[in-house]
């Protein structure tokens, strides 16, 4: 698949499969892969993917915060020829959008992390790698390949452990440490309190821990052979409410790679971040999941933009659902996009295959967006591409 033509590309790969009386089995929009999505999955499974926090406002209000907002095409402008490349702490991205972490993902499809990562590694997508993934951050990186990996970091109350996740990530080859700030404590949500379900007492998601040195090390048993136990003190340990900026600073001192802070939504904290030593922020709600009612990230994303120099790398998640979406917070002044439930949607209804039909069909409709609101680079969409729906 050529870079410049993605979207072209991709549209005639269907339509002749389509000829031949084939119709594609992953839907392209977000409304029928969460419907296919809840048939193939179980259903306390389904809801914890798709839930958030309370009432789920914030969930709705992050899509709602789109549709304040109008792309604005602009006409005979070359753009026979388009660029998705871009560039975050060094290193050359195909595109600017990587898969968000996602934990537990064997809740989700058996394949789960490794057919997300094998889908990645495809077509050369970056992938941000879970704390709470189902197989180990080594086996993750080893099908990654040379495809960019980031690894997130759920920071343990466990000193010893938060120190092993990282270096392990170091040694693993993940290039960016991705800290997840509004985590440490679990948010109430309401499905799950519903269902009674948390996947972690079923001893999902818990790979990276079971596998950690410095976590066996707390146990009296080693999992495999008290496996309740070891979930119990995986419990005890998984956050750390008494984070402040100082330990964030002693993080960044810490690694050895760039350190990303996920879950910033107000402009000071992301200002203190980058003092602190954070080469570059997340704006991020966690996709509705920790707060309900919660401002939402797209609405906070130009005050955050504002508020730091130029050269900080400014990501953002949160509500993206195509890459028409993608193409509004690049406007707003974010330099990558983080998408989440879309490609867990895919990975439900096939696996690594479903993954790929949703990139594919995401990253075609950036392309294909890209150009007909009259630009051939994203690495140009600027603030003079959108427009407040209010304002016309």
């Amino acid at each position: 698949m050529s870079e410049s033509n993605r979207g072209s590309d991709r549209q005639v790969e269907i339509f002749m499969e389509g000829m031949a009386g084939v119709t594609p089995d992953v839907p392209p929009s977000f409304e029928e892969l969460e419907e296919a999505a809840l048939a193939a999955m179980d259903e306390k499974a389904y809801g914890y993917v798709a839930g958030g926090a309370g009432g789920e406002r914030t969930i709705g209000h992050n899509r709602d915060a789109f549709a304040k907002w109008r792309l604005w095409p602009r006409m005979l402008r070359d753009y026979s020829e388009r660029d998705l490349s871009t560039e975050l702490f060094g290193t050359e991205l195909s595109v600017p959008a990587l898969l968000a972490p996602i934990g537990v993902q064997s809740i989700i499809h058996e394949e789960g992390e490794l057919g997300v990562a094998r889908a990645a590694a495809d077509l050369d997508v970056p992938m941000v790698v879970s704390s709470a993934a189902s197989h180990t951050m080594e086996e993750i990186a080893e099908e990654l390949g040379d495809t960019p990996g980031w690894f997130q970091l759920y920071w343990s109350s466990n000193d010893d452990v938060a120190r092993s996740f990282v270096s392990r990530a170091e040694a693993a080859g993940y290039e960016a440490l991705v800290v997840t700030l509004d985590n440490n404590i679990l948010g109430w949500r309401e499905r799950d309190i519903r269902d009674g379900y948390l996947p972690f007492l079923d001893g999902e998601g818990v790979a990276n821990y079971f596998s950690d040195e410095a976590f066996r090390d707390l146990l009296d048993a080693p999992p495999e052979e008290a496996e309740l136990s070891a979930i119990r003190t995986f419990i005890d340990i998984f956050g750390d409410p008494s984070l402040t900026f100082d330990d964030l600073e002693w993080l960044c001192e810490y690694a050895d790679i760039p350190v990303v802070v996920k879950g910033v939504l107000h402009p000071d904290d992301a200002r203190e971040c980058i003092e602190r030593g954070a080469e570059g922020v997340i704006v991020s709600n966690h996709g509705g999941r920790q707060v309900d009612n919660a401002v939402t990230a797209l609405d906070v994303l130009p005050r955050i933009v504002s508020a730091l120099d130029d050269d900080v790398p400014v990501l953002f998640d949160s509500g993206i659902r195509r890459g028409s979406d993608a193409l509004v917070a690049l406007a707003l002044g974010a330099d990558a996009v983080g998408f989440g439930r879309p490609y867990a949607y895919g990975l439900a209804i096939d696996g690594e295959n479903g993954v790929e039909s949703v990139v594919k069909n995401f990253l075609a409709d950036l392309d294909l967006t890209l150009g007909l609101i009259g630009y051939d680079d994203v690495d140009d969409v600027d603030r003079e591409a959108v427009v407040r729906a209010n304002e016309l």
